[in-house]
């Protein structure tokens, strides 16, 4: 009973780690019962002599845990390879993996993503140009673009983006208490101001049949700086799939763990998420586990 007992404590070496790097600020009671280990193992894994490997494990889960608060708690295990691997801190994938699991630190999952704009109507549409092409050698190339809500207490929240395929980049954004073409021109205007593209149709922009798109008013801006204009095919989802990505990212990482009281509120939240940590900070497995200011500076 005592030999098993034992084999048990050992089991949750990285755990017990953890407890130790973080007693200073949280209860040793308390971290005990969340990550379901026993007190007095515990006590009683602090008392055995700790080998040059675990002494290792202790030093990568710290470094791990920092990477992992670094990132709002957002990143999984292959992110966070990346993450320490940045800063000169070499492991493998799997040991982080187990380090990780033992540790209870997971990324978030991503729900599926709901459409909201309205393609139900009688205004032209143009063809499906950019055929599902995601994987382009320059910026200022695709912009794709897309409108999604959010819920506070006061209402909903809309928010229209433009986002730039090369680097994943979001370069233009929009909110507003209305879904109408205001929003998504807001959108466009800001990425053209931001980006200043050659006006001379070597850029395209790419969204779903929405009224808001197919509007007089937004396509007269694409013409006026020679942007061509590209729409997904009826009821296809996939055909904007870079679009959708962001803001089920955005969803998962920010919105689902938020309560709003004001649509200010969000939009203070949306804006620091996008401006100062997707843009800047967040790492892409797309592009190389760099962010879409760090692809761009590094191309």
């Amino acid at each position: 009973m005592k030999k098993s007992r034992s084999v048990f404590c050992q089991g949750n070496k990285v755990k017990y780690a953890f407890i130790k790097s973080n007693n200073h600020q949280f209860s040793v009671t308390n971290m005990c019962i969340i990550l379901g280990v026993s007190k007095n193992c515990y006590y009683r894994w602090l008392h055995y002599p700790v080998s040059n490997r675990d002494q290792a494990n202790i030093l990568l889960l710290k470094q791990i845990s920092e990477a992992h608060n670094n990132a709002r708690q957002l990143y999984g295990y292959r992110k966070i390879h990346a993450a320490l691997k940045a800063v000169n801190v070499n492991s493998s994938k799997n040991r982080i993996y187990k380090i990780m699991s033992e540790a209870g630190l997971h990324s978030k999952i991503r729900r599926r993503f709901k459409a909201t704009t309205n393609s139900k109507h009688k205004l032209p549409v143009a063809e499906n140009l950019l055929d599902r092409q995601f994987t382009i050698d320059s910026p200022n190339t695709v912009y794709v673009s897309d409108i999604t809500y959010i819920r506070t207490r006061e209402g909903w929240l809309y928010l229209a983006t433009v986002l730039d395929v090369y680097s994943r980049k979001i370069v233009g954004w929009s909110m507003s208490d209305r879904m109408e073409a205001i929003l998504v021109e807001k959108a466009l205007l800001m990425a053209v101001w931001n980006r200043k593209p050659a006006r001379d149709y070597t850029l395209m922009h790419h969204s779903d049949r929405g009224s808001q798109y197919a509007s007089k008013s937004f396509q007269s801006i694409l013409k006026l700086h020679k942007i061509k204009c590209s729409m997904s095919r009826k009821g296809n989802c996939w055909d904007n799939a870079v679009a959708e990505s962001f803001f089920s990212i955005l969803k998962t990482e920010l919105i689902y763990a938020c309560t709003f009281k004001t649509r200010e509120e969000a939009r203070l939240y949306i804006f620091e998420y996008i401006e100062v940590f997707y843009n800047q900070e967040r790492l892409h497995s797309s592009l190389g586990y760099k962010s879409p200011a760090q692809f761009e500076k590094a191309a």
